[in-house]
Formats: C-alpha cells, sequence, structure tokens
C-alpha cells in the first residue's frame, strides 16, 4: 500500500530511540486520517513503523481506535479491516503495558441477566484507551461471545475480589438502581497496619468533597506481628474510600504505598468477599460469597 496517509497529528515527543543501531520503539500516541483505502495493519505499520505483528497485537489487546462518519469511537481489533477515505485512527501503543499478561479471572455465579466475577489483583475493571486485555471486562466479553457485557461498579486495580457485570440493559439499570440506592451490601476483608482504636466503628471523613461511609469491625490479629484483620462494610464508594479512611486514621492497609502502608510480598491486602442484594428481575434473594479457593494466601483460614 502507497504511503500516501499522512497523519494529521503527530506525538510532539517522538516514538524512536536507537539503541546499539536498533530501532526501538517506544509509547506513543499517534492519530492517522485515512486519504486512500486499504487495510489497516498496513496504515498503521507504514504510519508508526510497527512491525505487522505488532500491529495486530496491539490491535487486539484494545489499544487502535476508528471513528468512522458520525458513528461513535470504537476499538478496532480486525487486523484485516478495510479503511475509507475519511475514516479516523487514533493508535495508543505502550510497549509495557502490552506485554503484561494480568491474573485469570474466574466466573463466580451466571444469573443469566447479569453475573458475578473474581477480580485478581493487578487486573483493571475497565480498559483505558492504551488497550483493555488487562480488564475484566474485556474478559467477560470473551468469555460469553454474544452477550453483551455492562460494568455496574469497579474494585481498585491493586484489589481483588467480586464484581457484578450486567448483560442487558435492563439488567445494567436496574442493578444500576440498586447501587444507587445502596441497596446492595458489600463487604470487604482487609489487614491494617496497625489496630483502630475501636474495635468497630464508622469512619466518615469526607472524600473529594463527597460523603463517605464505612463501617468496620476487627476480627483479631494478622499472621504479621502488627497487622489488625478487619470485615468492611462499604456503605458509599468513593474512590480509594477504604484505603483513604483507614490511612486518615493512622491504620494504612498492609502493603498500599499509595497510601502510606508497609509493603507486603502479597499486594494490596484488600478483598471484596461478599455481596447481598434481593435480585430486582427474579425478585429473589441473593448472596454471594467469595470462594476459598479464589481468596488470596493472607485471606485463607479467616474466621
Amino acid at each position: 500500500m502507497p504511503n500516501a496517509n499522512k497523519p494529521s497529528q503527530v506525538s510532539p515527543e517522538s516514538n524512536v530511540s536507537v539503541s546499539s543501531g536498533e530501532r526501538q520503539l517506544k509509547r506513543f500516541e499517534r492519530n492517522l486520517k485515512v486519504l486512500e483505502p486499504g487495510s489497516a495493519v498496513d496504515l498503521i505499520a507504514a504510519e508508526t513503523g510497527l512491525s505487522k505483528q505488532k500491529v495486530k497485537d496491539t490491535m487486539q489487546k484494545g489499544a487502535v481506535w476508528l471513528k468512522r462518519g458520525s458513528k461513535p469511537r470504537k476499538r478496532l481489533r480486525r487486523a484485516k479491516t478495510d479503511l475509507q477515505i475519511n475514516d479516523q485512527l487514533d493508535i495508543y501503543y505502550d510497549p509495557h503495558l502490552l506485554a503484561i499478561s494480568p491474573g485469570k479471572a474466574s466466573l463466580v455465579e451466571d444469573f443469566g441477566d447479569y453475573s458475578v466475577w473474581y477480580k485478581p489483583p493487578g487486573m483493571l475493571s475497565q480498559g483505558t484507551q492504551w488497550g483493555d486485555h488487562c480488564a475484566l471486562l474485556r474478559v467477560v466479553e470473551q468469555a460469553f461471545a454474544g452477550r453483551k457485557v455492562f460494568l455496574l461498579h469497579r474494585l481498585d486495580k491493586e484489589a481483588c475480589g467480586l464484581i457484578i457485570v450486567g448483560h442487558s440493559p435492563k439488567a445494567a439499570a436496574r442493578m444500576g438502581e440498586l447501587l444507587q440506592s445502596r441497596a446492595i451490601s458489600k463487604h470487604y476483608r482487609a489487614l491494617l497496619s496497625h489496630a483502630p482504636e475501636s474495635a468497630e466503628g464508622t469512619l466518615t471523613a469526607r472524600i473529594d468533597g463527597q460523603d463517605a461511609e464505612t463501617r468496620y469491625r476487627v476480627l483479631g490479629s494478622g499472621a504479621e506481628s502488627a497487622s489488625v484483620k478487619v470485615d468492611i462494610d462499604l456503605i458509599t464508594g468513593r474512590k480509594h474510600q477504604i484505603r483513604r479512611h483507614f490511612s486518615g486514621i493512622g491504620c494504612a492497609l498492609v502493603g498500599d504505598r499509595e497510601y502510606g502502608g508497609p509493603s507486603s510480598p502479597d499486594g494490596l491486602c484488600l478483598a471484596a468477599v461478599r455481596l447481598a442484594f434481593q435480585c430486582p428481575l427474579k425478585n429473589r434473594q441473593r448472596d454471594i460469597t467469595l470462594p476459598e479457593s479464589l481468596m488470596p494466601d493472607w485471606l485463607r483460614g479467616w474466621k
């Protein structure tokens, strides 16, 4: 394919460095406007310097986007897609991110209209423009080919545990209403670096200007000398709420270096272990608990 497709915008930082006589590609963002028909893999390879194999990998992992006419922008995964004149391509290439192999997510319960999954630590809840192969939503999409997927709530990347995924607009809307009205009981367990003053209580410090409420109960001492086991009932769901609340009282979570916690070989010791609610579609009580087989080592054996 002739190299007639010129980028409409190029990142001001070069994406190429030379080391030991070899061309090394670094993280870059590139926006291209298609000026003549051709295949996506050919155009991207010609304009970025990536090999066709790397282009295919980048596309399959959700880091290439196509905007055609008035249609919403969407991820472009098929390397052999025929491009049309005036198509817009956005490429977000990060070799470090694309090389990451996330842990294994597992289906815990499938209720048809929605399902409950275990998200391992290190996996995103949802992808970004730089890719989605490390995201739970993409894993569910691939596992349930042909079924729609709607992420209803999130867990921090470093945390693990239960997440609900919707599979129809109706289910997503109804389950979303439950979440908004705080009718879904969400229980977590965590290891704290120090014991709180009270064995149980409620933390209510505002987060980012919004009300926030975290209830907790101390369960006992952890395996490490100063660590403390806690059971947590998350009433609101602000960003990093549990981590920020406990850090704010001098009891940062074990493994939470971002908020002052001690390092741990287990990483962030925070897990979503139970979801309980009245199903708005079947009018049945649902009570899902994280199976012990999926629990991280630091959590196993807790009473």
